[in-house]
């Protein structure tokens, strides 16, 4: 595997951001949410920014490799037009579900694949395809977790080793993330970084979090604490990553801030050598018994592995068709208040359907920020909303949500002030273009969808 390029310190450019982004000193590049930018329609700050010689490299969050189906055509054209049209060397993603097909869920949120064969069969194949249809290389992110799956066969470090060794893909190693599944699955992430196959590393994500109740939120709304930075000297003392990323969301600090948390991953990363000829092998951490897994198991020689120059086997419909129903099981868990699958931690799966729940009414605020107005407040809204949400999953985007979230309320004759509901009326329709169906629509749709 060739070397990465120099890519240095970079920020997550968000538009919120986005001129203290360009004021700051000594930035080297930039990473954007590959959804939030139009190709044809770049912000202004970006095109400044790639004037100036910055690099942007457009991270992806809606592909779902991890998913039982094959990747969305669309979805990778997308993407791939993005990466042309900022000029990027690569292009990201993560290791990650989102949706399922049947039923039809969104989790509007990155979960975690279970760490099997048959998953990881799917993923392989997932990122081939990938890899075909985009026109730069691909690298993945570890993600950060609530929970485990039950029954899995390998370890976080096999897992990823084995993903490289059959596909040639990238990692991008979120080191907030290791400290994450640290906390909250009981990972150690020095075996993590002591198994994976560094050579493969594209660049290195860090972000802040917080702890309630025993379980890590990787928020990126808060500083990068000193245990996160200390995950990076300690990757740093086993190579010298071409990049380093400070990810920052939400409740964006003041830019003397952000200068100062980009100087203290300056200063790891620039603390000294890395430690000369770590042997970046496949394996080295203890291996997970399990269904169709011996003790002992090196990645790269189980079940499903193809002898080294062999042309990748497709993976039979049998062993997606496993995948697709424990994920949608999970999911349906976690957004439609189904039963929690056997072998879960009942209490975690109920913290994320909580967090998803709350991501979900905070980003439709987001985007649609008169609805809460119009629904006397953030609070009265968030209120609103999350009632709504626990009949109506989302089965789209976060857009679509807002629209139906609307439209919900209308047919219920809510707001019930008359003023608020007809500007509730006006909104929906503007965006929507059509008049807000009848209650007897909505009785037939919900009919329909208890016959299917």
């Amino acid at each position: 595997m060739k070397p990465m390029a120099h890519l240095g310190v970079g920020i997550g450019w968000r538009p919120e951001i986005a001129d203290a982004v360009e004021r700051l000193s000594g930035l080297d590049w930039v990473e954007v949410v590959a959804e939030n930018v139009c190709p044809g329609h770049l912000p202004e700050s970006l095109l400044r920014l790639r004037e100036r010689g910055t690099l942007v490299v457009p991270h992806g969050v809606s592909l779902g490799l991890g998913g039982a189906d094959r990747p969305d055509p669309a979805k990778l054209a997308a993407l791939g037009e993005r990466a042309v049209a900022l000029g990027a060397p690569l292009v990201t993603e993560h290791i990650a579900f989102v949706r399922t097909s049947s039923p039809v869920l969104e989790a509007g949120h990155l979960l975690p694949v279970p760490r099997t064969r048959d998953a990881l069969d799917v993923l392989c194949e997932n990122v081939r395809i990938a890899q075909d249809a985009l026109p730069v290389p691909l690298a993945l992110e570890n993600i950060a977790a609530l929970f485990s799956w039950p029954g899995e066969e390998l370890t976080e470090g096999q897992f990823l080793t084995e993903l490289v060794e059959r596909t040639g893909v990238r990692l991008l190693i979120d080191v907030a993330n290791l400290h994450t599944n640290r906390i909250n699955r009981g990972e150690d992430p020095a075996a993590v970084l002591d198994a994976i196959p560094l050579e493969a590393l594209a660049y290195v994500h860090v972000a802040g979090g917080v702890e309630r109740g025993g379980v890590w939120h990787d928020t990126h709304a808060h500083p990068v604490p000193p245990v996160v930075l200390d995950l990076l000297a300690e990757l740093r003392s086993l190579v010298e990553p071409a990049g380093v990323l400070l990810e920052r969301d939400d409740d964006f600090p003041a830019e003397a801030e952000l200068a100062g948390e980009l100087a203290a991953i300056r200063a790891v990363v620039t603390a000294g050598p890395a430690a000369p000829g770590r042997p970046a092998t496949a394996g080295s951490g203890p291996a997970v018994t399990g269904p169709g897994t011996e003790p002992g198991t090196e990645p790269g020689t189980g079940p499903g592995t193809e002898p080294p120059g062999a042309e990748p086997r497709p993976v039979e419909e049998s062993t997606r068709t496993r995948v697709a129903l424990g994920q949608a099981a999970l999911l349906s868990a976690l957004v439609a208040g189904t039963p929690v699958p056997e072998g879960f931690d009942r209490r975690r799966i109920r913290v994320q359907a909580r967090a998803l729940a709350a991501k979900r009414a905070d980003v439709v605020a987001k985007l649609a920020p008169e609805l809460p107005v119009i629904l006397g407040g953030p609070d009265a809204y968030r209120e609103v909303f999350l009632s709504y949400a626990k009949g109506r999953p989302m089965t789209s985007g976060y857009r679509r949500d807002a629209l139906d979230f609307a439209e919900d309320l209308l047919i219920r004759d809510l707001p019930a002030d008359p003023a608020a509901r007809r500007r509730l009326t006006a909104w929906w329709q503007d965006r929507a273009g059509a008049r807000p169906p009848r209650r007897i629509v909505r009785w037939a749709r919900t009919l329909v969808g208890r016959a299917a």
